[in-house]
């Protein structure tokens, strides 16, 4: 048996509904803010200086969508990968173990755990007050799994906040290729540190029932 552990944002969730409602909020064409999106992650850069670019901060920004408190500015149900929900029961119906952690703020927590998703936890980087890429994240990963970190796999979309960290953590890491993040980092030396490199959730378990056999592809 295998813990599968997912990022969330670009892994299980399409984000792109959010990012095009950021760039009506900041009155900015789309086509240019996801340009500039772009460039930003190219560089290596942190997605939130994104917001530099369009005169504010992502600090700020935040703040103001939160006290609208309105619904449509989280996560919905529709925002799931078409491939999200298929690939989880799957893992689960061949005997892994399934659970999320990701930096998520603290109320994705409550909205993830609506979805009826079959995990066996729902963690965020607020909720456990540390970020990926930090060692300490992936020692509670670790530590909430409570298995050995070589019975572990993580999955996400990013070479520095998922594949490397959880690497260095002693778990499996499974990088895939797509949103921003995915289809850029695949492209760099770095990703051939990932022990798989996918294009789809269902991978996990179409290819390979018994869970990961340590094959990179």
């Amino acid at each position: 048996m295998t813990t599968y552990v997912f990022d969330v944002g670009e892994t299980l969730v399409d984000e792109s509904r959010h990012w095009l409602r950021v760039a009506t909020e900041l009155g900015v064409p789309a086509f240019t803010f996801l340009g500039v999106f772009g460039e930003v992650i190219a560089a290596g850069l942190d997605h939130r200086e994104v917001f530099v670019r369009f005169g504010t901060t992502a600090e700020a920004f935040h703040a103001e969508v939160d006290a609208r408190n309105d619904p449509a500015d989280g996560l919905l149900p529709t925002d799931l990968y078409p491939d999200a929900l298929p690939a989880l029961r799957g893992l689960v119906n061949v005997g892994h173990v399934v659970a999320l952690a990701g930096n998520q703020p603290l109320r994705a927590e409550r909205v993830l755990s609506e979805f009826g998703l079959p995990v066996s936890f729902i963690a965020t980087s607020a909720g456990w007050g540390v970020a990926k890429p930090s060692p300490e994240f992936f020692a509670k990963v670790i530590e909430v799994a409570d298995v050995a970190p070589a019975s572990i796999v993580y999955v996400g979309d990013r070479l520095d906040n998922d594949v490397l960290p959880a690497k260095a953590a002693g778990l499996t890491a499974i990088l895939i290729r797509r949103g921003p993040w995915g289809h850029l980092h695949a492209l760099r030396p770095e990703a051939s540190k990932a022990d798989r490199i996918i294009d789809s959730l269902t991978e996990l378990f179409n290819e390979n029932p018994n869970g990961y056999d340590g094959a990179a592809r």
